[in-house]
């Protein structure tokens, strides 16, 4: 009858214990919420939780004084008081920590195409969207009337000019001849040069807007800066081609080489001194189905933007098609890696006043116990957390359960 009392006693103190542990998280919880409120609240939420924290300490002792004294009356009551939980053995692992950041893809390979020279008429088109370019390739025609005119004009000119020489010439080397044989005046010989040179000079100049002309028909070819895939085409025969749409808003042509993607993250200023130059980073797109693609940071920002407090960093992507300027981006920044080290579920890792620890199975004679390990735990990511000591790897650690258990409490698995 003893035995079944300290059952029951047990059992109530149990549900007890249970009851104050939820009340500790809820307190905890209001804490957190109160604080950003009522900063005077925070103060008695703290001193309840810690009393409540004492209590559980207590209860603990004494259910588990309450089962050695109950093992000792009833050995076969032994079945009755084993906690069931499950475990999992720890295992020597790598451990990385990343910084995870949304971003964007952008692209130095991004460009509108736009005329040399003035604004003209678009007369003929020769790409259209989706179609692959090259550089200097031509992708369009502006009216070149004019142009063609003063070019024919400036070549008539210069034929003009050519003959005028021709003649000049020919005039200044009879008199020459004839200056050698003391015939004539020298001052016919001199003019004669003067003649010849000023015509060459005209020549010169003519020749030079002859090329001027040249160039301005040329510009009417409106040529791709950048090689790459025809983005854009908003611009038709017969209007005006700037370069942008009417509006500004659009470019009438634009091209885009997909070999110069990138991501473009704003980083906050607090990991200013954990992100740099040459970090391993990982690049998630999910619309593009693939895993995510490595890369390093090759641009770090020299400033801080006083709005966002941010600083921008940039990894450089691979040519894949299915990756488009704007498109939404995840950068894992890789700020931390260990080699041969424990790590744990974050959840199993409960807090005292003092010490953060972990619950495991060990054998004690012929039974099994739970034992409370109080570990030094470092970075966390990914629902793991690295343990720096406490833990040596092999150890069976309490993964369900282990709320409730205590130090040496008889403990059994499915």
């Amino acid at each position: 009858m003893n035995s079944q009392n300290n059952i029951k006693y047990m059992k109530r103190a149990t549900t007890a214990l249970t009851l104050i542990a939820a009340a500790g998280i809820f307190l905890a919880s209001c804490g957190g919420s109160g604080a950003k409120d009522k900063k005077g609240d925070v103060g008695d939420l703290k001193a309840k939780l810690e009393k409540l924290k004492k209590e559980k300490n207590s209860l603990d002792a004494d259910i588990r004084k309450l089962e050695d004294e109950l093992v000792k009356a009833d050995p076969t009551a032994a079945s009755q008081v084993k906690k069931l939980i499950s475990v999992d053995t720890l295992r020597v692992q790598d451990f990385s920590h990343y910084i995870e950041l949304q971003g964007k893809i952008g692209s130095d390979g991004v460009a509108y195409v736009s005329p040399t020279g003035q604004p003209g008429i678009v007369t003929a088109i020769y790409v259209k969207t989706g179609q692959k370019v090259g550089k200097g390739q031509v992708v369009a025609k502006l009216d070149d009337a004019l142009a063609r005119q003063a070019l024919i004009s400036a070549q008539q000119q210069t034929g003009v000019l050519k003959t005028r020489l021709t003649q000049a010439q020919t005039v200044y080397e009879r008199y020459q001849n004839l200056w050698k044989q003391n015939i004539g005046a020298e001052i016919q010989v001199i003019n004669a040069k003067a003649d010849v040179d000023a015509i060459a000079a005209q020549l010169r100049a003519a020749e030079a807007g002859v090329g001027q002309a040249q160039e301005s028909v040329n510009m009417s070819n409106v040529k791709a800066g950048i090689s790459g895939t025809v983005e854009q085409v908003n611009v038709r025969i017969g209007e005006t081609f700037t370069g942008r749409t009417p509006d500004g808003r659009n470019a009438q042509i634009l091209i885009v080489n997909s070999g110069s993607n990138k991501v473009e993250v704003p980083v906050p200023d607090n990991y200013v001194a954990r992100v740099k130059k040459g970090d391993k980073v990982l690049i998630e797109v999910k619309e593009t189905g693939k895993p995510a693609y490595e890369s390093v940071i090759n641009t770090v920002g020299a400033a801080i933007d006083p709005t966002t407090r941010a600083f921008m960093v940039e990894a450089k992507l691979p040519n894949d098609p299915l990756l488009k300027p704007n498109q939404i981006a995840t950068m894992k920044i890789l700020d931390y890696a260990a080699k041969g080290v424990i790590a744990v579920p974050v959840n199993v890792v409960q807090s005292d006043e003092k010490n953060k620890y972990v619950y495991v199975m060990e054998k004690a004679g012929d039974k099994m116990v739970a034992r409370k390990k109080v570990v030094l735990v470092g970075e966390a990511y990914n629902g793991y957390i690295e343990v720096k000591s406490g833990l040596s790897g092999g150890e069976l650690i309490i993964t369900e359960g282990y709320q409730t258990v205590y130090d040496g409490q008889s403990v059994t698995t499915n």
